[in-house]
């Protein structure tokens, strides 16, 4: 399937699952004012019940002159004009809540105007023992008038409708699980597209590396096959030297990839052993100024790890720094000037590897450390590798009890740092 075509279909399914949600939520919220208008008249009719039995007990004349006011989405007054009993008024409460189904936790207030003050009665709540009578603030429940009247506030009462919507609930659980199962999906299919693809770079790739030194060996052996070739042994020389050394650089590639394939993270053994550092360094750099020299560049070392050693497996270290110092030169289309450094930093040994070369942008930084991949070039093949030394540099630091990370501008060059536990 082509990108463009995938990532079309995603673009699509994404969409889609959107406007689910966004359906979902709508109905949610319609389904929710509904419950909500339901419980404001429902708590209208309770409170004008029990204010109309207040009056009827205080023998009013008139025991249906009452009023019902919402102040809020929780808060309600009943004016009574009539002394209301803090006693009676509970029991009315509590009972008439039951009777209509109004199961939320509650508490009330009475505004006694003869002493101008507002008293709080008990808090309710359900299945739960009443708790101690507390005295109003102020603040606590507005001023609605100097007459007498009584305020009920609902507790949690946008929980308690929530609560009351099982079906919504539960829908809205299944559709979570669904949008979460597809974006696990998306995940999945993009990184295994993704890995595809690297695979398939890396095949490609591969054959590209493969193919130049095979076809100098057959080229060679071609010529060898001349019996005149042996009245020049200069040339008979020259043309064995091109095969071996295409053969080792063949071999190596193979070592290469055959131990990349070895090397997971709960297979690799090290051979740790002392080590200073520093040493190590010295002569795994040693190789590179020679061909540095040619190019007219340097390699400079600046080791200022106060304590450089650590145990660690020579070998792969070794390889490690290797690794870095080739991607130096490789990856450098100026005068190379690579700087090897060293430092302490709380119980490791950080070595650090800088260059002046093409550097790397910032969306290919996380990546160049993963197995396979290598920073695209377009059709460019002038620099040959697998994308493994990176890999292979970051799991040997993690085999160490360090880290590799890199730092990295383009145009400017790039720092490689790798920490190492000190002894």
């Amino acid at each position: 399937m082509k990108r463009r075509t995938f990532r079309l279909i995603i673009v699509l399914a994404t969409l889609s699952v959107f406007g689910i949600v966004v359906v979902q939520v709508f109905w949610f919220r319609q389904a929710f004012g509904v419950r909500e208008v339901e419980f404001d008249r429902t708590a209208r009719v309770a409170l004008t019940s029990v204010a109309e039995a207040i009056l009827r007990y205080n023998q009013h004349p008139s025991p249906s002159a009452v009023t019902v006011r919402r102040l809020s989405s929780s808060d309600y007054v009943a004016m009574v004009n009539d002394v209301i009993d803090e006693t009676l008024l509970k029991t009315l409460l509590r009972n008439e809540f039951e009777k209509q189904n109004i199961r939320v936790d509650f508490q009330y207030i009475i505004y006694d105007c003869a002493n101008n003050e507002a008293v709080y009665g008990n808090y309710f709540v359900f299945g739960k023992e009443d708790a101690d009578v507390q005295k109003a603030t102020a603040q606590a429940f507005p001023r609605v008038g100097d007459n007498y009247y009584f305020g009920v506030r609902f507790v949690n009462k946008d929980l308690a409708l929530v609560g009351q919507m099982r079906f919504w609930i539960f829908s809205s659980g299944v559709l979570l699980l669904v949008v979460a199962f597809f974006g696990y999906t998306s995940f999945v299919v993009f990184r295994q597209k993704r890995l595809a693809e690297i695979q398939q770079d890396f095949i490609n790739n591969m054959t590209h590396e493969f193919k130049t030194p095979l076809s100098t060996i057959a080229i060679s052996s071609e010529v060898l096959k001349d019996p005149a070739i042996t009245k020049s042994p200069e040339r008979l020389l020259n043309y064995a030297t091109i095969i071996g050394q295409e053969a080792g650089r063949l071999k190596s590639q193979v070592e290469r990839v055959l131990q990349m394939a070895s090397l997971e993270d709960d297979e690799l053994k090290l051979k740790h052993e002392p080590a200073d550092l520093h040493e190590l360094i010295g002569r795994a750099a040693e190789p590179f100024r020679l061909p540095l020299a040619e190019r007219g560049g340097k390699l400079s070392l600046d080791l200022q790890a106060e304590n450089p050693h650590a145990s660690v497996d020579k070998l792969h270290l070794t390889n490690v720094l290797y690794n870095l110092l080739d991607n130096a030169i490789k990856y450098n289309r100026n005068v190379p000037e690579i700087t090897v450094a060293t430092r302490n930093e709380k119980n490791t040994v950080c070595v650090t590897v800088s260059d002046n070369g093409i550097g790397i942008e910032p969306e290919h930084q996380k990546r160049v450390f993963d197995r396979f991949y290598r920073v695209p070039t377009g059709n460019l093949h002038d620099v040959k590798g697998f994308g493994l030394g990176l890999n292979y540099v970051r799991l040997i630091a993690k085999a160490h009890g360090g880290s590799a990370k890199v730092e990295s501008t383009p145009g400017q060059g790039s720092r490689f740092t790798v920490s190492i536990l000190n002894e």
